[in-house]
Protein backbone atom coordinates (compact mmCIF):
# COMPACT_ATOMS: atom_id res chain seq x y z
CA UNK A 1 0.00 0.00 0.00
CA UNK A 2 1.39 3.64 -1.05
CA UNK A 3 1.63 5.78 1.98
CA UNK A 4 -0.43 9.32 1.33
CA UNK A 5 1.48 12.43 2.02
CA UNK A 6 -0.83 15.67 2.08
CA UNK A 7 0.32 19.26 1.25
CA UNK A 8 2.86 21.21 -0.48
CA UNK A 9 6.42 21.64 -0.36
CA UNK A 10 9.20 22.78 -2.04
CA UNK A 11 12.68 21.32 -1.64
CA UNK A 12 16.47 22.20 -2.40
CA UNK A 13 19.88 20.82 -2.00
CA UNK A 14 23.31 22.03 -2.79
CA UNK A 15 25.48 19.87 -1.01
CA UNK A 16 26.96 18.39 -3.61
CA UNK A 17 27.60 19.29 -7.56
CA UNK A 18 24.15 18.96 -8.93
CA UNK A 19 21.49 21.58 -7.51
CA UNK A 20 18.27 19.24 -6.46
CA UNK A 21 15.10 21.50 -6.18
CA UNK A 22 11.49 19.96 -6.23
CA UNK A 23 7.81 20.90 -5.51
CA UNK A 24 5.40 18.47 -4.35
CA UNK A 25 1.61 18.55 -3.89
CA UNK A 26 0.22 15.77 -1.91
CA UNK A 27 3.27 13.53 -2.72
CA UNK A 28 2.71 14.42 -6.43
CA UNK A 29 5.93 15.89 -8.45
CA UNK A 30 4.94 19.33 -9.62
CA UNK A 31 8.12 20.64 -10.62
CA UNK A 32 11.90 19.41 -10.19
CA UNK A 33 15.11 20.36 -11.82
CA UNK A 34 19.02 19.25 -11.30
CA UNK A 35 21.08 21.97 -12.32
CA UNK A 36 24.92 20.82 -12.80
CA UNK A 37 26.65 24.54 -11.90
CA UNK A 38 28.37 24.03 -8.63
CA UNK A 39 30.77 26.95 -8.23
CA UNK A 40 27.45 28.91 -9.55
CA UNK A 41 24.98 27.56 -6.93
CA UNK A 42 25.12 30.84 -5.09
CA UNK A 43 24.09 32.73 -8.31
CA UNK A 44 20.93 30.61 -9.61
CA UNK A 45 19.45 29.17 -6.99
CA UNK A 46 16.74 31.91 -6.45
CA UNK A 47 16.19 31.82 -9.59
CA UNK A 48 16.02 28.29 -9.72
CA UNK A 49 12.95 27.94 -6.87
CA UNK A 50 11.20 31.56 -8.50
CA UNK A 51 11.18 29.57 -12.15
CA UNK A 52 9.49 26.40 -10.83
CA UNK A 53 7.36 28.59 -8.16
CA UNK A 54 6.02 30.45 -11.90
CA UNK A 55 6.10 27.11 -13.89
CA UNK A 56 3.55 25.76 -11.25
CA UNK A 57 1.63 28.84 -10.68
CA UNK A 58 2.58 28.58 -7.12
CA UNK A 59 2.88 31.74 -4.51
CA UNK A 60 4.89 31.51 -1.49
CA UNK A 61 1.15 31.39 0.39
CA UNK A 62 0.24 28.05 -1.18
CA UNK A 63 3.88 26.90 0.54
CA UNK A 64 3.00 24.29 3.69
CA UNK A 65 6.58 24.09 4.44
CA UNK A 66 10.34 24.49 3.04
CA UNK A 67 12.55 21.55 3.15
CA UNK A 68 15.72 21.66 2.51
CA UNK A 69 19.33 19.29 2.54
CA UNK A 70 21.46 19.51 5.19
CA UNK A 71 24.36 17.95 4.22
CA UNK A 72 26.66 16.40 4.50
CA UNK A 73 28.88 17.29 1.64
CA UNK A 74 30.23 20.59 0.37
CA UNK A 75 31.40 22.62 2.60
CA UNK A 76 30.39 26.10 0.63
CA UNK A 77 27.36 23.93 -1.15
CA UNK A 78 25.70 22.54 1.92
CA UNK A 79 25.50 26.87 3.58
CA UNK A 80 23.86 28.10 0.45
CA UNK A 81 20.92 26.19 0.07
CA UNK A 82 20.79 26.04 4.01
CA UNK A 83 20.95 30.30 4.32
CA UNK A 84 18.38 30.10 1.05
CA UNK A 85 15.81 28.14 2.84
CA UNK A 86 16.21 29.87 6.36
CA UNK A 87 15.54 33.24 4.49
CA UNK A 88 12.68 32.22 2.45
CA UNK A 89 11.32 30.31 5.73
CA UNK A 90 11.85 33.51 7.56
CA UNK A 91 10.77 35.85 4.99
CA UNK A 92 7.51 33.79 3.93
CA UNK A 93 7.10 32.47 7.62
CA UNK A 94 7.14 29.24 6.43
CA UNK A 95 8.17 26.43 8.63
CA UNK A 96 11.60 24.82 7.62
CA UNK A 97 12.57 20.95 8.02
CA UNK A 98 15.74 19.50 7.56
CA UNK A 99 16.51 16.03 5.88
CA UNK A 100 20.29 14.60 5.53
CA UNK A 101 21.44 14.71 1.93
CA UNK A 102 22.78 11.35 2.54
CA UNK A 103 19.22 9.87 3.26
CA UNK A 104 17.57 11.89 0.25
CA UNK A 105 20.35 10.02 -1.79
CA UNK A 106 19.58 6.26 -0.42
CA UNK A 107 15.76 6.73 -0.58
CA UNK A 108 15.68 7.77 -4.20
CA UNK A 109 18.51 5.14 -5.33
CA UNK A 110 16.15 2.44 -3.74
CA UNK A 111 13.42 3.34 -5.36
CA UNK A 112 14.82 4.53 -8.57
CA UNK A 113 16.39 0.43 -8.37
CA UNK A 114 13.32 -1.13 -7.86
CA UNK A 115 10.81 1.00 -10.00
CA UNK A 116 8.95 1.98 -6.77
CA UNK A 117 7.07 5.04 -6.49
CA UNK A 118 7.55 6.90 -2.79
CA UNK A 119 5.96 5.56 0.03
CA UNK A 120 5.32 2.59 -1.87
CA UNK A 121 5.87 -0.42 -0.24
CA UNK A 122 7.98 -3.75 -0.94
CA UNK A 123 6.32 -6.23 -3.11
CA UNK A 124 6.13 -9.38 -1.47
CA UNK A 125 8.23 -10.96 -3.35
CA UNK A 126 11.25 -8.96 -2.61
CA UNK A 127 12.01 -11.11 0.70
CA UNK A 128 14.60 -10.02 3.06
CA UNK A 129 16.05 -6.48 4.39
CA UNK A 130 17.68 -4.00 1.76
CA UNK A 131 20.69 -2.22 3.56
CA UNK A 132 21.35 1.05 1.98
CA UNK A 133 24.27 2.78 1.67
CA UNK A 134 24.96 6.35 0.36
CA UNK A 135 28.22 7.84 -0.41
CA UNK A 136 29.80 11.23 -1.48
CA UNK A 137 33.57 11.57 -1.89
CA UNK A 138 35.18 13.80 1.11
CA UNK A 139 38.79 13.37 -0.45
CA UNK A 140 42.16 11.44 0.44
CA UNK A 141 39.94 8.10 0.31
CA UNK A 142 37.44 8.90 2.60
CA UNK A 143 33.57 9.48 1.84
CA UNK A 144 30.89 10.76 3.91
CA UNK A 145 28.26 7.96 4.19
CA UNK A 146 25.39 6.69 6.34
CA UNK A 147 23.55 3.44 6.69
CA UNK A 148 19.50 3.01 6.08
CA UNK A 149 17.52 -0.23 5.73
CA UNK A 150 13.94 -0.87 4.05
CA UNK A 151 11.72 -4.12 4.52
CA UNK A 152 8.48 -5.08 4.18
CA UNK A 153 8.10 -5.37 7.63
CA UNK A 154 9.93 -2.27 9.46
CA UNK A 155 9.95 -0.34 6.64
CA UNK A 156 12.61 2.49 6.23
CA UNK A 157 14.61 3.38 8.62
CA UNK A 158 18.38 4.54 9.75
CA UNK A 159 20.52 1.98 11.61
CA UNK A 160 24.52 4.42 11.23
CA UNK A 161 24.62 8.21 11.07
CA UNK A 162 26.23 10.36 8.88
CA UNK A 163 29.78 10.66 9.14
CA UNK A 164 33.06 11.06 7.23
CA UNK A 165 35.07 7.69 7.07
CA UNK A 166 37.86 5.79 4.84
CA UNK A 167 36.27 4.03 2.08
CA UNK A 168 38.40 1.20 2.23
CA UNK A 169 38.13 0.22 6.16
CA UNK A 170 34.64 1.29 6.61
CA UNK A 171 33.16 -1.30 3.38
CA UNK A 172 35.39 -3.96 5.40
CA UNK A 173 33.25 -3.04 8.40
CA UNK A 174 30.21 -3.50 6.75
CA UNK A 175 30.87 -6.47 4.54
CA UNK A 176 32.00 -8.22 8.30
CA UNK A 177 28.54 -6.88 9.57
CA UNK A 178 26.75 -8.71 6.59
CA UNK A 179 28.49 -11.79 6.92
CA UNK A 180 27.16 -11.66 10.43
CA UNK A 181 23.64 -10.38 9.61
CA UNK A 182 20.56 -13.52 9.89
CA UNK A 183 18.11 -13.58 6.75
CA UNK A 184 18.38 -12.59 3.69
CA UNK A 185 19.98 -9.30 2.80
CA UNK A 186 20.90 -7.52 -0.47
CA UNK A 187 23.00 -4.12 -0.15
CA UNK A 188 22.82 -1.36 -2.22
CA UNK A 189 26.13 0.86 -2.49
CA UNK A 190 24.97 4.47 -4.04
CA UNK A 191 26.15 7.93 -4.74
CA UNK A 192 29.22 9.29 -6.10
CA UNK A 193 31.06 5.66 -6.92
CA UNK A 194 33.52 6.96 -9.30
CA UNK A 195 36.56 7.66 -7.30
CA UNK A 196 36.02 4.17 -5.40
CA UNK A 197 35.64 1.40 -7.61
CA UNK A 198 38.02 -0.77 -5.56
CA UNK A 199 36.62 -0.78 -2.21
CA UNK A 200 33.19 -1.34 -3.94
CA UNK A 201 34.02 -3.90 -5.84
CA UNK A 202 36.06 -5.72 -2.89
CA UNK A 203 33.20 -5.42 -0.79
CA UNK A 204 30.75 -7.01 -3.76
CA UNK A 205 33.49 -9.63 -3.88
CA UNK A 206 33.91 -10.55 -0.39
CA UNK A 207 29.84 -10.51 0.30
CA UNK A 208 29.29 -12.46 -3.22
CA UNK A 209 31.59 -15.13 -1.73
CA UNK A 210 29.03 -15.14 1.81
CA UNK A 211 26.28 -15.45 -0.07
CA UNK A 212 25.25 -11.42 -0.14
CA UNK A 213 24.08 -9.61 -3.43
CA UNK A 214 25.82 -6.15 -2.96
CA UNK A 215 24.43 -3.72 -5.77
CA UNK A 216 26.64 -0.84 -7.04
CA UNK A 217 23.75 1.89 -7.92
CA UNK A 218 25.42 5.26 -9.10
CA UNK A 219 22.77 7.83 -8.08
CA UNK A 220 22.60 11.93 -8.02
CA UNK A 221 20.51 13.36 -5.17
CA UNK A 222 16.46 14.33 -6.35
CA UNK A 223 14.61 17.20 -5.22
CA UNK A 224 11.64 14.93 -4.87
CA UNK A 225 12.98 12.20 -2.75
CA UNK A 226 14.24 15.36 -0.43
CA UNK A 227 10.64 16.84 -0.37
CA UNK A 228 9.25 13.24 0.13
CA UNK A 229 11.55 12.48 2.93
CA UNK A 230 10.53 16.28 4.51
CA UNK A 231 7.27 16.32 3.60
CA UNK A 232 7.18 12.57 5.66
CA UNK A 233 9.07 14.71 8.89
CA UNK A 234 6.91 17.80 8.53
CA UNK A 235 3.63 15.51 9.42
CA UNK A 236 5.52 13.90 12.29
CA UNK A 237 5.63 17.33 13.79
CA UNK A 238 9.29 18.10 13.64
CA UNK A 239 10.00 21.77 12.81
CA UNK A 240 13.81 23.76 12.67
CA UNK A 241 14.36 26.44 14.05
CA UNK A 242 14.95 28.96 11.78
CA UNK A 243 17.61 31.15 13.06
CA UNK A 244 19.79 28.55 15.26
CA UNK A 245 19.48 25.53 12.31
CA UNK A 246 23.09 24.71 10.59
CA UNK A 247 24.56 22.41 7.75
CA UNK A 248 25.65 19.02 9.27
CA UNK A 249 29.26 19.36 8.36
CA UNK A 250 30.62 16.30 10.30
CA UNK A 251 34.05 17.00 10.08
CA UNK A 252 36.32 20.33 10.21
CA UNK A 253 37.05 22.16 7.88
CA UNK A 254 40.48 22.49 6.57
CA UNK A 255 41.19 26.19 8.36
CA UNK A 256 39.57 24.78 11.56
CA UNK A 257 42.08 21.63 11.49
CA UNK A 258 45.01 23.88 10.75
CA UNK A 259 44.22 26.12 13.71
CA UNK A 260 43.81 23.48 16.24
CA UNK A 261 46.98 21.90 14.91
CA UNK A 262 48.57 25.26 15.64
CA UNK A 263 46.98 25.49 19.03
CA UNK A 264 47.69 22.04 19.81
CA UNK A 265 51.27 22.94 18.88
CA UNK A 266 51.54 25.81 21.15
CA UNK A 267 49.86 24.50 24.15
CA UNK A 268 52.88 22.12 24.05
CA UNK A 269 55.42 24.74 24.33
Amino acid sequence: MEQTIRGTFIALDTSTAAMAAAITRNGEVLAEIESLAERNHSVHVITHLKDMLRDTCMQAEHLDAIVVGNGPGSYTGMRIAVTAAKTLAWAWEKPLVGISSLEAVAFGALHAGLGLSYGQALPAELKGKHWLLPIMDARRGQVYSAGFSMDSQEGWSRWLNDGVRIMADWTADIAAAAEAASGHLTIWLTGDLSLHGDSAASLQERCAAAGINVRLLPHVLQGSALAYLGAQRYESGVRENVHSFTPNYTQLTEAEVKWKAKEAEEAKR
